[in-house]
């Protein structure tokens, strides 16, 4: 086996691991399957290395159930409000579930996180006291929401 990457993210799943990387790839652009390697069923092959916005992945089918665990996360850092909102959307369609300050889980069980470029920097205000208001109105969102938190911070 000849992987593409020397260092890379590896998830590990029961089955469907093409299924997950192909929905994967198409969430972002510059993604693709690099290769699948599939020493088991040609329906479910046991390596899928692919590449999400240009980071190496590879998810590992072992038929041995395992959960994911939200302590491993996806990070997307976005560019805007539309494309954290087309993000959230794909990630939540056919079974998703939301979680809070942007965090979201895939169908598949994978956590991601869906952070606007802005929120960094609206969370780092020089005036502690809007920065405070920023991180409060932040805690109680699912998706992250860059007019509500300019709000907070004392923008419209």
């Amino acid at each position: 086996m000849i992987f593409k990457s020397r260092v890379r993210t590896c998830l590990w799943f029961e089955k469907g691991g093409l299924e997950a990387a192909t929905f994967y790839v198409g969430l972002l652009p510059d993604s693709g399957i690099d290769a699948v390697h599939e020493q088991g069923s040609p329906d479910d092959p046991m390596v899928v290395e692919f590449t999400i916005h240009g980071a190496p992945m590879m998810i590992l089918t072992t038929g041995t159930h395992v959960e994911p665990s939200p302590a491993a996360s996806i990070s997307v850092l976005t560019k805007d409000q539309p494309e954290t909102d087309r993000l959230w959307a794909a990630l939540l369609r056919d079974g998703g579930r939301e979680g809070r300050c942007g965090w979201i889980a895939d169908r598949y069980g994978v956590s991601w996180q869906i952070i606007p470029e802005a929120l960094p920097r609206l969370l780092g205000a020089p005036d502690a006291a809007a920065a405070a208001r920023v991180r409060q109105a932040m805690m109680a969102m699912g998706k992250i929401d860059i007019a509500e938190l300019e709000r907070a911070l004392g923008r419209s």
